[in-house]
């Protein structure tokens, strides 16, 4: 089953998606990557040393379903952290493509990690992006948009979506299925 835990920046949904793994094996998935950015590698390194030791960690920028897919052991609990950046890094992936074709890129991933929830546990975390102004450049609202597509397929294909504000998690959806964590 897919859960997944949106919320802004800072809201807490990274601790809340974690807290939701107590006491299974987990495989985390990294989607961040570090380009000479040394505010983005702190963001890494904090997460870092967030994660137990005892999960597995998973780098991969782009093909998330397959690494979701393939993580070992298969009765593990895959965190995809984060959705948003992998987004990001999908769309500079697509940066020459026509916006149609790029959406389509980043859907058809999109909706292969849906799928793959379907078959194995699985915790995404994404930003929720259309609370704030719309954005000035048309890169960022091309980014916004897409991205908010991106979670509505994702919250459709999920069993349980839940909405992280100030560190405060609101169930919006919740299928039944017994709570992850122990």
């Amino acid at each position: 089953m897919l859960t997944l835990v949106l919320g802004g920046a800072r809201s807490g949904k990274s601790r809340y998606a974690q807290s939701l793994c107590a006491g299974h094996p987990v495989v985390y998935v990294a989607t961040a990557q570090v380009a000479g950015d040394p505010d983005m590698q702190q963001r890494i390194d904090r997460h870092r040393r967030d994660r137990p030791a005892s999960w597995t960690t998973v780098e991969e920028p782009t093909d998330v379903a397959s690494a979701v897919l393939q993580a070992q052991p298969r009765a593990a609990l895959v965190m995809v952290d984060c959705v948003t950046v992998w987004i990001s890094n999908l769309l500079w992936t697509y940066r020459d493509a026509t916006t149609e074709d790029q959406e389509r890129a980043v859907l058809q991933a999109v909706a292969d990690l849906g799928a793959v929830g379907r078959a194995r546990r699985v915790i995404a975390v994404s930003n929720e992006v259309g609370g704030g102004t719309v954005p000035g450049h048309p890169v960022a609202r091309r980014f916004r948009d897409v991205h908010g597509l991106a979670n509505q397929l994702l919250a459709r294909e999920a069993g349980r979506v839940v909405l992280v504000v100030a560190g405060l998690a609101l169930v919006l959806k919740d299928d039944g299925e017994p709570p992850l964590s122990t």
